[in-house]
């Protein structure tokens, strides 16, 4: 009986990008904010309220990033790089907060209709609008890796078109003068997070509760082991991730005898790491079913 392990090279992430997007972000916050109050907007108002979002999510990431590259000690044999799931959760159940908000005061809006600064409320947009596709540009490599800083990238791409939804508005307002585009246009933006902030909350959610990852099913896994040459069978198999882009797997493998166990964990880890892009393995080998061997003395799980 025997144990191989394979262990991935540590993520490294665009902490440059982040930096870069939570200064912007935060800079312009304090000027949508002020704009908002000033103009009477509650689109724009809205629209700042998400750019608070993504400026406390930025920040967040950033720290996330930071504690989870610490390395690991005698307490935390896997180091920290959970904490950037349980950042992402956060600020999916913020992005929650936030669009209930929204959505309340959208409501009153529509019942009682507030005088609208257009021109302002368009200048202002126009400004968010390009901050945040430069923002979106600097996160988009990122985004495909990592979950936290998909979490701020969803976040930026919200309020880019919560951007997008106040210019028009504003348009329409200039046009028209019907103020109650205002309110429409912020119910809709409450609205468009909601389901991405689920999305998002359920796969931190899945992480933290070490779910089998999205992306890889465990039927064609368990397939795929068995079908090594030298392995009988497969048993005890947990698919897991500390990090949405650091899967890690654990099984036990009968084999025809201790002389081939090495050769079958090789050939098992590299087949792992090639088809199903996992690294971080762990594999026992055993020339009997252990299942079967605490049966014969008693023991039971």
């Amino acid at each position: 009986m025997g144990a191989g392990h394979v262990h991935a090279n540590p993520r490294t992430a665009n902490v440059r990008a982040l930096s870069i997007a939570l200064a912007l972000t935060g800079t312009f916050l304090v000027v949508e904010v002020i704009g908002g109050l000033i103009t009477g907007s509650l689109a724009l108002i809205s629209d700042a309220m998400h750019m608070l979002t993504d400026t406390f999510g930025l920040a967040v990431a950033l720290i996330a990033i930071k504690v989870g590259a610490q390395a690991a000690d005698s307490r935390r044999t896997f180091g920290y790089q959970r904490f950037e799931i349980l950042a992402a959760a956060f600020n999916a159940v913020l992005l929650f907060a936030v669009a209930g908000y929204i959505l309340f005061e959208g409501y009153k809006r529509l019942v009682e209709p507030e005088e609208i600064q257009s021109t302002g409320m368009l200048a202002i947009a126009v400004v968010g609008l390009v901050v945040n596709l430069i923002a979106m540009q600097l996160l988009s490599a990122g985004s495909s890796s990592s979950l936290n800083v998909r979490g701020a990238y969803l976040e930026v791409w919200s309020d880019m078109l919560g951007s997008v939804g106040v210019i028009a508005a504003a348009i329409t307002i200039w046009l028209t003068g019907w103020t109650w585009v205002d309110a429409v246009v912020a119910v809709g933006i409450g609205l468009w997070v909601l389901p991405r902030a689920w999305a998002l909350l359920t796969e931190a959610t899945n992480i933290l509760l070490e779910g089998v990852p999205q992306g890889l099913d465990l039927d064609k896994i368990t397939a795929e082991l068995r079908r090594v040459e030298g392995v009988l069978s497969v048993h005890d198999l947990h698919v897991w991730a500390l990090t949405a882009d650091s899967p890690s797997l654990s099984a036990h493998l009968v084999v025809g005898g201790p002389a081939v166990a090495d050769r079958v964990r090789a050939r098992a880890a590299r087949m792992l790491s090639d088809q199903f892009h996992i690294s971080h393995v762990t594999l026992q080998t055993e020339s009997q079913d252990c299942r079967e061997e605490q049966a014969e003395h008693g023991y039971h799980d």
